[in-house]
């Protein structure tokens, strides 16, 4: 009975860790979240903490209106329109690359 404790024990403990895994493949920098083709998983996230990661994606502050500011990826193409409201990514909406 005491093997059968310890090996639930080590089954436990490894499963545990098996969530573990670093990223390997990612940069230095790269968010865990979003891509350079789409941010909309940047919604909700605040704002200050969160454009340094959209600007790691490869994206740049192309125009603002108020609280709207649209980001363009150079390399891929992507365009997005984020509102901020209290602080946080109201609103994350890709769009086409003409609409940057």
């Amino acid at each position: 009975m005491k093997n059968t404790s310890i090996l639930i024990a080590v089954t436990a403990a490894a499963f545990a860790l098996s969530g573990c895994v670093e990223m390997e493949d990612a940069p230095a920098g790269t968010p865990a979240v979003g891509n350079a083709y789409d941010l909309s998983s940047f919604e909700g996230a605040r704002a200050g903490q969160a454009e340094m990661g959209i600007s790691n994606l490869g994206y740049e502050a192309i125009r603002s209106e108020g609280l709207t500011t649209w980001y363009f990826n150079r390399s891929t193409g992507a365009c997005a329109r984020i509102t901020t409201a209290d602080g946080r990514y109201s609103d994350v909406t890709m769009l086409p690359a003409e609409d940057c």
